[in-house]
């Protein structure tokens, strides 16, 4: 099952709000990709880029229905890379399928399926290259890995990237143990990553965010393994947040950490992290907890 694709004249999506229970959404309209891409039901790096790709091809689709007007496709390619401001992997796919707006929609969708294609191609080989990566690191023996948010299949189209490695370490009988933070506020650890682990059969805990840095400390953890949202050009990472106190703590404790991503979520024109533009979300979204108020709005 692939996380997002094309089917029909649409784009099919897994509602990632409704995990772990199973939803797949139809998006029809150009304000339905951008609502699905602010709301988190698309989330991840590489699944954010098919989603551009494929949220343009749904544009130019849409516009053909009213005469083309490849100026019109431009405007909603637009709407939908600012969607998600963080992540790196949207704009870029945006833009690799802009040039073909003027050869009309079939040049549009030719080119956003290769793109969703050749993701799934390098999310096999980083998952390949992550493991060998790791093996390097820990040795030939079964490893205790920390993670952090979801970086599985449902962050991509395929596979994944943090989650592939570990599938492919596990393919090989070299995981003790996945250390999941459950990732506040909208539990990205606990409802994502900890459901894909299961399936595969990957033995795994989940932890509160707060306690990552403390097992680490403790010689618990082998490696730390993560996504990134986005990479500048001195290679700082952007992820989500509860990222640096592993990192930090990682480094203390003198073990690895690891960030698998995809060249396409390198950001050669921004120089720094702290030139990236982070997106601030509802409040709510840490203040309620199953839509129950767990401190006062103000």
């Amino acid at each position: 099952m692939r996380t997002i694709e094309w089917v029909d004249g649409h784009v099919d999506v897994v509602d990632q709000t409704a995990l772990p229970q199973q939803r797949r959404v139809a998006l029809r309209t150009v304000s339905e990709v951008v609502d699905a891409i602010r709301r988190l039901v698309v989330r991840g790096a590489p699944a954010l880029g098919a989603m551009g790709a494929l949220g343009v091809a749904l544009a130019a689709a849409r516009s053909a229905e009213r005469g083309y007007d490849p100026d019109t496709v431009r405007a909603d390619a637009r709407r939908i890379a600012g969607a998600h401001p963080t992540a790196a992997h949207l704009s870029w796919a945006v833009q690799r399928v802009l040039p073909t707006v003027a050869r009309g929609p079939d040049a549009v969708l030719d080119v956003a399926q290769a793109l969703v294609e050749a993701d799934v191609r390098a999310c096999a080989t980083l998952s390949r290259l992550g493991a060998a990566l790791l093996r390097s690191y820990v040795g030939d023996r079964p490893m205790t890995l920390h993670t952090h948010c979801n970086a599985g299949a449902l962050a991509c189209v395929e596979w994944g990237t943090a989650l592939g490695v570990v599938r492919a370490l596990h393919a090989d009988s070299l995981i003790r143990m996945v250390v999941v933070g459950e990732t506040r506020p909208l539990l990205q650890g606990s409802r994502i990553t900890a459901v894909e682990l299961a399936r595969l059969g990957v033995p795994h805990q989940v932890v509160v965010d707060a306690a990552g840095p403390g097992l680490i400390a403790g010689g618990r953890v082998d490696a730390v393994i993560v996504g990134a949202d986005r990479i500048t050009a001195n290679y700082d990472v952007v992820n989500k947040v509860g990222t640096y106190p592993l990192a930090l703590a990682a480094a203390r404790a003198g073990i690895p950490f690891v960030v698998a991503a995809p060249t396409a979520t390198l950001d050669p024109d921004t120089p720094t992290g702290a030139a990236v533009t982070i997106e601030y979300r509802d409040p709510d979204e840490v203040l309620l907890v199953g839509g129950w108020r767990m401190a006062p709005a103000e």
